[in-house]
């Protein structure tokens, strides 16, 4: 990427321009996305910016990033303003292990009952209150918190978890028999036959119309990193767990089978179905459409 970013950082004047501003997710969901560009020399090249989903979409909707992952719900909320790149993307097709219901309850019971909404990810907690209300038929009173398990199951009878509490939860639910962990990808997968996407990677749009080649560049350097990741997912994991309170072993199955980094048709057609479901009061048309950056540069 570093040649090519050489080539094409030069302003319209002449001066070159800074460095793309560029999202990170500071979850071990992203950490094969992301491990692959300091093996490539890539990541000197990009202005990196590491925050919760939640913060990184509020910043790439309002322009302080010009690149970065930004959460199925945002996207469909402000797809007229960004462009996605296609076949990157965090979801799953079956079970996430990172996205979850923690329960002391069965789902069916909790019709009127108090469950805690963790604060990261509005797209884990649309997609959780959907399946509660309409897989489980129960209306839950919900109230938003800092994603502490502890702390939300000591004032809610459930709570929902994204990103590394979650999936701590996962791997330690045979430890708790007080509660039960539903995991919200399997469930959406079990309820649609589809699988999710909770986030994609888009550029702004007027990032893309200034700088094709560079957002191209970037891409491909995404891309580069997380095939690279995947292939040694091993080493990726035995690195994480130095500094995360989980084994290798686990790291490198949630990495290679719960994880989900592609974005082609059946994504697709998992995001539509999902913006069928929940557009009506979630602030976009249940029909958006997703304008991925090949169509954005050939349009």
């Amino acid at each position: 990427m570093a040649d090519l970013v050489e080539d094409v950082v030069e302003g319209s004047t002449g001066g070159r321009v800074a460095r793309p501003k560029v999202g990170h997710i500071e979850f071990l969901n992203c950490v094969p996305l992301y491990w692959g560009l300091g093996r490539t020399g890539a990541l000197l090249d990009l202005d990196l910016t590491r925050d919760t989903p939640e913060k990184l979409s509020d910043q790439l909707v309002d322009g302080r990033l010009d690149i970065g992952p930004i959460t199925c719900v945002e996207y469909l909320r402000h797809a007229d303003e960004l462009v996605v790149l296609p076949d990157i993307a965090v979801g799953s097709n079956g079970p996430v292990m990172s996205c979850v219901i923690v329960s002391t309850l069965p789902l069916d019971q909790l019709d009127g009952r108090k469950v805690a909404l963790g604060s990261t990810s509005r797209t884990s907690v649309r997609l959780a209150r959907l399946l509660l209300e309409e897989r489980e038929g129960v209306r839950p009173e919900y109230h938003s918190c800092p994603p502490d398990l502890e702390a939300m199951l000591a004032g809610a009878d459930a709570a929902v978890l994204i990103g590394d509490p979650a999936l701590r939860a996962t791997l330690e639910a045979d430890l708790h028999p007080e509660y039960t962990v539903h995991d919200l990808g399997q469930m959406w997968r079990e309820w649609t036959g589809l699988p999710f996407v909770f986030a994609v990677w888009a550029a702004r749009r007027e990032f893309v119309e200034q700088q094709p080649a560079l957002v191209a560049a970037v891409h491909r350097a995404f891309l580069e990193s997380r095939d690279l990741s995947l292939v040694e997912a091993d080493r990726v994991a035995a690195h994480a767990s130095r500094w995360e309170g989980f084994d290798a072993p686990a790291l490198e199955r949630y990495f290679r089978e719960a994880l989900d980094f592609s974005l082609a048709g059946p994504q697709l057609a998992g995001i539509a179905e999902f913006a069928r479901r929940v557009g009506h009061d979630s602030g976009f048309a249940p029909d958006v459409t997703v304008r991925l950056l090949a169509e954005s540069l050939t349009a």
